[in-house]
């Protein structure tokens, strides 16, 4: 008997932007953001469309965390634009 595979997931990048305000966060902070990220990478449809635009926008009101990202055509990539713990 094989093992069951988990979804699969995006890989997922941070433009320069993102990674500014990433570093500007408390430990506890970015272990809430992690776990968003993940959730993106493995469902990359959570988030909500941002009218004009490819990117999403994606809300975690029990972590407190928000995160702009768009998905490569592939859905093989996420690439976060914005984060926000």
């Amino acid at each position: 008997m094989s093992p069951e595979h988990g979804p699969r997931r995006s890989r997922v990048v941070t433009v320069e932007p993102a990674l500014t305000q990433l570093s500007k966060l408390t430990a506890s902070e970015t272990h809430r953001l992690d776990r968003a990220i993940v959730a993106i990478s493995v469902s990359p449809q959570l988030g909500t469309p941002v009218p004009g635009t490819l990117l999403r926008d994606y809300s975690d009101e029990i972590d407190g965390v928000r995160i702009i990202y768009y998905v490569t055509a592939m859905q093989t990539i996420t690439i976060v634009a914005y984060v926000e713990a």
